[in-house]
């Protein structure tokens, strides 16, 4: 199906040549006026994907509790910055904020910033957080949100976004993979002539491509690298270094190695070609938390994880909250419960597919919900109930 913003790049490509991946995920994502983030209500039942905090509130509760236990161990600054970026509609950090309110001085220390550039999320997740939290400040950048406290920050679901380049391997080494046009049907990955090309010459972002493991690739294969999401992480870890903090980062991906084309479409919980509605559909690939976990060690930040969430989730106690809610719930909603925990943390659901990640300034005892440092991490955690 031919977009609006489909046409447009189609110019754009005619008039310049070819873009990046990249480009086509900024543009198909953030255009101002036809990018899928500034005119989707994307997050829930009647958008395309629906995220941990919607499955069930025990999420966001244990998240809170992550964080309150992190503020203790910074030694309780007041004020501390908490982040969330990409809130979605604000529920995790409506749950977040209940299961706290009971920690002294910890609502009462906390300035809360909430890094969205959807103004129709903002107006929800103003409503969500109405007389359920202090004041927040809005942002449509973390670089904008101030670099002078203590921070605690959360990304649930936010580094998939972030814009990928695409090497493909060649007789000549690792090109990037360009998106141009062509008038050959055989050839074009959508009726509108969109096609993926090798650009000439090798690319010098191979140098942040695994050696070890993708010198034995062979030709044709495809890896992908996220300098956006590194620089990002790097920022981060760097404010923690400074200013002392701790960063959750939960998303879906892989912890060491390349697994290929992982660039994906959904429009209506439905996976759809990624040129097919084009600023229509989500546009998302898996993250790379090996390539994280370095960038945010090469900037002075000590890093837990990254472990699977089931891990992460049991470790904290989902099955004890569970618990805790049936016993004054109905059979039913007993039952719709245990359903939801099972989605959260069991291996052929969220709890494998879904890595997290913890940063904390080097000062800063390990955070709770993850493996010791000398244990290996389980990828497998037991199935759910």
């Amino acid at each position: 199906m031919s977009t609006a913003l489909a046409t447009r790049l189609q110019r754009r490509i005619a008039l310049a040549g070819p873009i990046t991946v990249a480009d086509f995920m900024v543009e198909a994502l953030t255009h101002p006026a036809f990018g899928y983030y500034r005119q989707a209500a994307a997050v829930g039942a009647a958008g395309d994907f629906v995220t941990a905090p919607e499955i069930s509130q025990m999420f966001g509760e244990l998240i809170g509790a992550w964080l309150a236990e992190r503020w203790i161990a910074i030694g309780r600054p007041d004020p501390v910055r908490l982040v969330e970026l990409g809130p979605g509609r604000g529920t995790l950090l409506v749950d977040a904020l209940r299961a706290t309110r009971g920690v002294p001085g910890f609502h009462a220390a906390l300035r809360l910033h909430l890094v969205e550039i959807d103004a129709t999320l903002r107006d929800r997740q103003r409503a969500a957080l109405a007389g359920a939290a202090p004041a927040c400040t809005w942002h449509e950048r973390l670089e904008d949100v101030p670099d002078d406290e203590a921070m605690l920050l959360v990304a649930n679901e936010f580094f998939d976004a972030l814009p990928i380049r695409q090497l493909v391997r060649t007789p000549s080494g690792w090109c990037e993979r360009m998106i141009g046009l062509t008038r050959d049907a055989s050839q074009a990955q959508s009726p509108d002539g969109f096609a993926f090309a090798a650009a000439p010459g090798p690319s010098p972002l191979a140098a942040l491509l695994d050696a070890a493991h993708h010198a034995a690739m062979p030709a044709g294969a495809v890896a992908e690298v996220s300098p956006a999401a590194l620089s990002l992480m790097h920022g981060i870890a760097d404010r923690l270094r400074r200013h002392r903090g701790a960063a959750l980062v939960i998303d879906y991906g892989y912890e060491a190695g390349g697994h290929g084309d992982t660039l994906q479409a959904v429009h209506r919980h439905a996976k759809v070609g990624v040129f097919e509605r084009i600023g229509e559909s989500d546009l998302t690939a898996h993250v790379d938390f090996a390539a994280l976990a370095r960038a945010a060690r090469e900037a002075g930040a000590a890093i837990d994880g990254p472990t699977s969430q089931g891990h992460f989730l049991q470790a904290l106690g989902i099955a004890h909250r569970a618990q805790a809610l049936q016993a004054r719930a109905t059979p039913r909603q007993a039952q719709d419960i245990d359903n939801a925990m099972a989605r959260l943390i069991a291996q052929d659901r969220m709890g494998t597919l879904f890595r997290v990640l913890a940063l904390r300034d080097p000062a800063t005892p390990a955070a709770p919900g993850f493996p010791m440092p000398d244990m290996a991490c389980d990828p497998n955690p037991g199935p759910g109930p």
